[in-house]
């Protein structure tokens, strides 16, 4: 499925990115911040931890703060420890971001309908 030209495409910002900043200054962040999120893989799944819908809310904060709420696709994931660190390095490069701060949570827990298109295609569910 693809999208039209004349159809517009859903922002993928909304319902996750939460900041009281400049509607300018939210996109630009925003999608800056999106691209370094899609750079981080769960090294068990040939897709982005974004595309994963492992992303739970992004909070931008007036002083540029990112705080970062996020899931696995499981309790016991291997690389449980280390996912947090990846995201604050992905993150903490975007210009004009002062810092990171990401909070786990499996509440509620990841399901694979939170998947996108694009990570369906690239795991073989679509």
């Amino acid at each position: 499925m693809t999208v039209s030209e004349n159809q517009e495409k859903p922002d993928v910002r909304e319902g996750i990115v939460h900041t009281s900043l400049a509607p300018e200054e939210v996109a630009r962040l925003s999608d800056d911040i999106i691209s370094a999120l899609k750079t981080v893989y769960d090294p068990e799944i040939p897709a982005d931890i974004f595309e994963l819908g492992l992303i739970y809310k992004i909070d931008i904060e007036d002083d540029r703060m990112v705080k970062i709420m996020m899931t696995l696709t499981a309790p016991g994931c291997p690389v449980a420890g280390e996912m947090p660190g990846w995201v604050e390095n992905a993150v903490g490069s975007v210009e004009g971001v002062s810092g990171v701060n990401v909070e786990m949570t499996f509440d509620p827990p990841w399901t694979p309908d939170r998947m996108s298109e694009e990570a369906q295609v690239a795991v073989g569910w679509y």
